[in-house]
């Protein structure tokens, strides 16, 4: 069972996010929170295995709480998926560089919601295709430390590991990325390992930040 703590101010959005993951067979509400601080203290108490997190609470908000839990330093960084209204907003950025595993837009299908926790709890990272888009197209080389510079990411990789870490980059999961190069997800699975291996990335969302700061990727505008 994936057990998964809801961390969000809005009672009826909360309950929302309750119910949809209780009815899945996987997965399993094993706590609440209404305020960041709160979502510390449930994280912490509980460890859960995915924290379904907003990002403006009170009290203490979910950058701040996704710092705390998986932010540099932190020994056991928690799987953070970040649910969010804006799909360019500066608290995303900021969330990003805290840790965050993925993010989500409020208007994603309850099935999007669904693959996103399993997505996350099972190691990998998730990013919404229209945050991967703007967001770390406007943000990315603010965003530290310094990745690699282009050429040395060209050395390292092979033209095959290039071509996927530029589908990661354009904000397509492993199952779109495999229909596209016509291989297997279990093969892109493990493409995406050796991608972060090789340049010493801790997941995916770094992997879309390294291809927009390395140009091996251009973002928009």
């Amino acid at each position: 069972m994936i057990r998964v703590l809801v961390c969000e101010d809005q009672a009826l959005v909360r309950a929302g996010y309750v119910t949809i993951f209780d009815a899945q067979p996987d997965m399993e509400v094993v706590g609440e929170a209404a305020d960041g601080r709160a979502a510390v203290e449930a994280a912490l108490r509980l460890n859960p295995d995915v924290i379904v997190m907003d990002i403006r609470m009170p009290v203490l908000d979910g950058i701040e709480a996704t710092r705390r839990l998986a932010g540099p330093g932190t020994a056991y960084p928690a799987k953070i998926l970040v649910v969010t209204t804006f799909n360019v907003d500066e608290y995303v950025y900021e969330a990003l560089r805290a840790g965050a595993s993925g993010f989500l837009l409020k208007d994603a299908h309850p099935a999007e919601l669904i693959n996103g926790v399993r997505t996350i709890a099972a190691g990998e990272s998730l990013l919404a295709p229209a945050v991967t888009r703007t967001l770390i197209g406007h943000y990315a080389e603010r965003l530290r430390p310094a990745p690699p510079a282009p050429n040395r990411v060209v050395d390292v990789l092979t033209p095959r590991e290039l071509e996927v870490l530029q589908q990661i980059a354009a904000g397509l999961s492993n199952a779109e990325i495999a229909a596209k190069l016509f291989i297997t997800p279990e093969t892109v699975k493990t493409y995406v390992s050796r991608i972060l291996t090789k340049l010493d990335l801790r997941d995916r969302v770094q992997a879309v930040v390294l291809a927009y700061r390395t140009g091996l990727v251009l973002g928009p505008g």
